[in-house]
């Protein structure tokens, strides 16, 4: 089972799938390598340590993708590339399927079979497979460290000869993985961090970590599924709006980080609550390549608006960490791997759970309930 690493051709992508000490794990289990030359520079790492490592490195990137069985990469190549790939071979990446009918189709046509890693069930077995939430962590730090580089303050506390400096505030929307971790970096800088979430079970998770907890009363139209929410009423969040209006207002940084798989990201901050923020004050919106959190926000620019407020919308924060995250996404990719196949051959267990769930296209027939219609 030969395995092709390409190189990442999305637009801010600094990411690797597969990391040279990876590369030789998976060649011990039967899993021959072979990587786009350039494929880790960006994750710090050369062509030569993969060659180290076992693996062959190649120029030719339509060859790579024609006699590769399994394709392992961060984002979906392009309709190009699964053009090239051999019928019935394996792709593995981020798929996000329900909202890229193009890269289904192109799938189909090309007569492959297709897992998405952002489709692993969220269960307790499958937890080192999860490269969401590895992902999403760093992402969270990483929000925090952007926002304190464009805040012209500092986060702590400080008692000086000169006078005292009172601590930087920041307003959380979102207790997911990424919002805890942006919890507790924003604690560990000194910040006060006050937190909102719709899912009440969160306020505990919010508290352990120091944060504050805002709450707001839930209603019958927040729906949950795999963890994540999937509906909400725009009653429940004109309500949501109304309570964080004044803690935004107050706030020195605002982080968002609301998503819904398969639709287009809630907006929680209003226009009005931008304009009610004070001069100089930061909001990353971590939803931006959804259709954003923010009304206002950029993908992939800082809009600086006319009261002074900066608006980031950064779209890939964990490659803005891409040694960090290129090593935590091969460990989630090759044990999701492991889980399905071994050096002879996969073992299409069709029924089992983690198989079934990420399963997006087999054999060039749309299998999962997400793409089944189109």
């Amino acid at each position: 089972m030969k395995i092709a690493i390409p190189k990442e051709t999305k637009v801010k992508e600094n990411r690797v799938a597969i990391t040279p000490d990876t590369v030789k794990e998976l060649i011990k289990k039967g899993f021959p390598c072979t990587i786009e030359s350039g494929a880790g520079e960006n994750s710090y790492f050369k062509d030569d340590v993969y060659t180290a490592a076992g693996a062959t490195v190649a120029s030719n990137r339509k060859e790579l993708f024609a006699n590769a069985d399994i394709v392992l990469a961060v984002n979906p190549p392009s309709a190009e590339d699964i053009a090239s790939m051999k019928k019935e071979a394996i792709l593995i990446s981020f798929m996000y399927a329900a909202t890229h009918p193009d890269l289904v189709k192109a799938c189909v046509s090309a007569g492959i079979t297709a897992f998405s890693v952002d489709a692993i069930p969220r269960i307790s077995r499958a937890q080192k497979m999860d490269a969401l939430s590895s992902q999403a962590n760093l992402a969270g730090y990483k929000s925090v460290i952007i926002a304190a580089d464009a805040l012209g303050k500092i986060f702590p506390l400080m008692m000086t000869a000169a006078g005292t400096i009172k601590p930087a505030k920041i307003v959380i929307m979102g207790a997911g993985v990424a919002g805890l971790q942006a919890i507790a970096t924003g604690k560990r800088l000194g910040a006060i961090v006050e937190v909102s979430d719709i899912r009440p079970e969160t306020k505990e998770q919010v508290q352990s970590l120091g944060g504050k907890f805002i709450e707001l009363k839930g209603d019958d139209s927040v729906k949950m599924a795999g963890g994540y929410v999937t509906n909400v009423s725009d009653e429940f969040l004109k309500n949501q709006q109304e309570l964080i209006a004044k803690h935004v207002a107050d706030a020195d940084i605002v982080i968002t980080t609301a998503l819904i798989p398969g639709r287009k990201a809630p907006v929680l901050i209003t226009e009005a609550m931008v304009n009610s923020m004070r001069n100089g004050s930061v909001i990353v919106d971590m939803a931006v390549e959804q259709g954003g959190n923010v009304v206002g926000s950029e993908m992939n620019k800082t809009v600086i608006k006319g009261n002074g407020v900066k608006i980031i919308g950064e779209s890939n924060l964990p490659a803005m960490l891409p040694l960090n995250a290129s090593d935590l996404y091969a460990k989630n990719i090759s044990t999701f791997l492991y889980h399905l196949a071994t050096g002879e051959g996969f073992k299409w267990e069709m029924e089992e759970e983690i198989t079934k769930g990420s399963l997006i296209i087999h054999k060039g027939v749309a299998v999962h309930p997400s793409v089944k219609q189109s």
